[in-house]
C-alpha cells in the first residue's frame, strides 16, 4: 500500500465545492476542472470579486490634479 498517496491532502474547490487532491495530478488546483477555473476568471473580470484595501491618499491627490 502507498501511503503517499494517502498523506496528499485535499481542499475544496472555490466553485463547486467538488474535493481536490493537492498534488501534480490535479493540474487545474484548487479548482476541479478548467471549467471552474474559468468561471472564477470570469468573477473576476466581472468585478463580482474584489479585495479590500484602505484607499491610499496620496494617490487621491494625483489623480484630483
Amino acid at each position: 500500500m502507498n501511503t503517499d498517496t494517502q498523506n496528499v491532502p485535499t481542499v475544496k474547490c472555490p466553485t463547486c465545492r467538488t474535493a481536490v487532491r493537492w498534488n501534480a495530478d490535479s493540474p487545474y488546483r484548487p479548482f476541479c476542472s478548467r471549467r471552474c477555473k474559468l468561471i472564477d476568471l470570469g468573477e473576476w473580470a466581472n468585478e463580482r470579486y474584489s479585495v479590500a484595501a484602505a484607499e491610499d491618499d496620496s494617490l487621491s491627490d494625483l489623480l484630483e490634479r
